[in-house]
């Protein structure tokens, strides 16, 4: 049994830094013991080889809990971990395009965006407007408008093409299978 006070990272009461004269005691093994004094629950703890938890400081009274707190805060570090994993990771790739694009360098780019939307990845598309073509970005959306028929197949289209700064963005999602 560990005779620590609050531990570093969290803010668990535990042991002799519970204050409240009586506490609401719950057991691994016996269950609900009802309430108790603070002093015939450390005992019951100690007895049992464990520690006592504060588990709600804010109860009237307070309750606590006997239990093993380093293999309750094992399992808890294990859950993250699982949550962790199965925790999906969204990867943007990015193709960016001039005004004054050919149609064969739009052919190439389209394909790698197809691949990527295919394989799972959001696709964000950019038009880069230089000098006067920031006066006209009219340019920019109509090459976005002009690739967009070429992708609908693939995916989804989360955000119409807007302008950011120097860029016209347009942002395309796989599509659910």
């Amino acid at each position: 049994m560990s005779k620590q006070k609050k531990g570093k990272n969290s803010d668990v009461i535990m042991n002799e830094a519970i204050r409240a004269k009586e506490v609401r005691l719950i057991s691994e093994e016996k269950g609900q013991i009802g309430i108790v004094s603070r002093e015939e629950a450390l005992k019951l703890a100690e007895e049992e080889g464990l520690d006592l938890v504060l588990i709600s400081p804010d109860a009237k009274p307070p309750v606590a809990k006997i239990m093993d707190y380093s293999k309750y805060k094992y399992l808890q570090e294990k859950k993250k971990k699982e949550a962790r994993k199965k925790q999906k990771k969204i990867e943007v790739k990015e193709v960016k395009f001039s005004c004054k694009i050919a149609q064969n360098d739009i052919d190439f780019k389209v394909k790698h965006a197809r691949e990527f939307l295919e394989k799972g990845k959001h696709v964000k598309l950019r038009v880069f407007l230089k000098g006067r073509e920031m006066s006209t970005p009219e340019l920019g959306i109509e090459v976005l408008n002009k690739i967009w028929p070429m992708l609908e197949d693939v995916g989804t289209m989360e955000k119409a093409p807007t302008q950011e700064g120097r860029y016209i963005s347009m942002y395309v999602v796989p599509k659910k299978k």
